[in-house]
């Protein structure tokens, strides 16, 4: 959570014409800057291999150990557990809260009432000012917040993530777990008997002590039915029926157990973490299986080997990319001109893509079979270099013409490369395309 607060304000100097924001989703200019790392449009495959990747880390957490990310990590748990954790510190534990919810309305269950949303409007407002603290220059932004010259879209979308938020965390709770999350219902297919989750062990717990077995002069289990995990439950089901899709996996159950069992004098692990394979051996008396022996298997190697594939992949995509890119665009109308000497002239549009934090120099040139002139719009002839800015894309218009009655202007079509050359440091990128002639007419 501190994270998500505090990312916005860290700095990372990347040179004088580029922002100094270490995270910055940069829209107006279709960056995504990341600490070192900048992602430009045409690089969005870096981010689809991200989402793969979370993916894929998704079902590997979830094959070994159930949902665990819904429990732990996710923004809508951990958000509501803030909400629960301010709700208890102004109302009072469960039962002060009950009691204030059945009370008549007076200036005491007024106030408790008003200060509880006026701090969950404050958390919402400080959530929704976060988030669009990573869309622009976050100290910026806050003094114009604060002056009232922000643009209006900051104001609409946090007064929309200040009052989701509330919502969610603070009203809809576990509600958005069981009804609006599609995680519980695709869950099932990344989990087995080997899967680690939170079980019942039932061949000691039952019979319960208000069964109708006890009543039969059956033996008591250590289960004394006192209701301690399903009170504690944040989506409220009985853990002791048999995993459901409900449950989140957060182990308060296992806490309130253990707690109340351990006051009892029995063993604590009533309520605990294992698998199905290890709850059967368990009533069987036979031995269970390591943690390792349930993590490490077929399911989870594969996930893990297919998770560090793409993440390899990107690692090496990330190192190989060019900090210069060129792409070449014919003009089509006309195909070609005819110049007053019988010169053939082809015109391309050509972008240069500039990624260094300074202008830079470019020299164009082109390469073919056939011999071929190279002229840049409004730059004297033999005038081949152009000055890229810094982080931008530059159109430059380009003429290239054959000699009358050379090979090149006589045939269709010829192939040829543009290249682009840095001129500091010798970078280059080159693409091709053809250079269209009169086809011998």
């Amino acid at each position: 959570m501190f994270t998500y607060y505090l990312t916005p304000w860290i700095r990372w100097d990347r040179g004088a014409e580029l922002p100094d924001q270490a995270v910055l989703v940069d829209l107006a200019s279709r960056r995504f800057f990341f600490f070192w790392i900048e992602i430009w449009p045409h690089e969005f495959y870096f981010i689809a291999g991200l989402l793969i990747m979370a993916g894929l880390g998704l079902f590997l957490f979830t094959s070994a150990m159930g949902r665990v990310w819904c429990g732990y990590t996710c923004p809508q748990t951990v958000w509501t557990d803030l909400f629960i954790a301010t709700e208890r510190w102004i109302e009072g534990d469960r039962n002060a809260r009950v009691r204030l919810w059945n009370a008549k309305w007076d200036v005491r269950k007024l106030r408790l009432r008003l200060t509880k949303f006026a701090v969950w409007l404050l958390i919402g407002l400080a959530t929704g000012g976060a988030w669009v603290f990573y869309f622009t220059d976050a100290p910026t932004l806050l003094v114009n917040l604060i002056n009232g010259t922000a643009h209006p879209v900051a104001y609409t979308t946090m007064a929309f993530l200040t009052v989701s938020t509330v919502f969610f965390g603070g009203i809809a709770r576990e509600q958005i777990c069981i009804y609006a999350c599609p995680w519980p219902r695709i869950q099932a297919a990344m989990m087995d008997e080997d899967t680690i989750t939170i079980g019942y062990r039932s061949w000691r717990g039952e019979p319960r002590k208000h069964s109708d077995a006890i009543t039969k002069e059956t033996p008591q289990g250590d289960c004394i039915d006192c209701m301690a995990c399903v009170n504690v439950c944040p989506v409220g089901i009985d853990i002791r029926d048999g995993q459901q899709m409900e449950c989140i996996t957060c182990g308060l159950c296992i806490d309130a157990c253990d707690d109340i069992i351990t006051k009892i004098g029995k063993p604590r692990g009533l309520v605990d973490y294992l698998s199905l394979d290890d709850e059967d051996a368990e009533r069987k008396g036979q031995p269970t299986k390591r943690v390792w022996q349930h993590i490490l298997r077929p399911r989870t190697l594969i996930y893990s080997s297919l998770w560090s594939i793409v993440g390899l992949g990107l690692v090496v995509a990330l190192f190989i990319q060019s900090d210069i890119d060129m792409t070449v665009a014919a003009v089509r109308n006309p195909t070609y001109v005819v110049l007053s000497d019988g010169t053939i002239r082809n015109v391309y549009e050509i972008r240069l893509r500039n990624k260094h934090g300074e202008t830079r120099p470019f020299e164009l040139s082109v390469t073919s079979d056939a011999a071929l002139q190279i002229d840049v719009q409004g730059q004297a002839s033999g005038d081949d270099v152009v000055n890229v800015p810094a982080d931008s894309t530059y159109l430059v218009r380009v003429f290239v013409s054959a000699a009358a009655q050379t090979p090149a202007s006589t045939v269709v079509r010829t192939a040829m490369r543009f290249w682009v050359v840095d001129t500091i440091n010798d970078d280059r990128a080159h693409d091709d395309t053809y250079f269209n002639g009169t086809g011998g007419t």
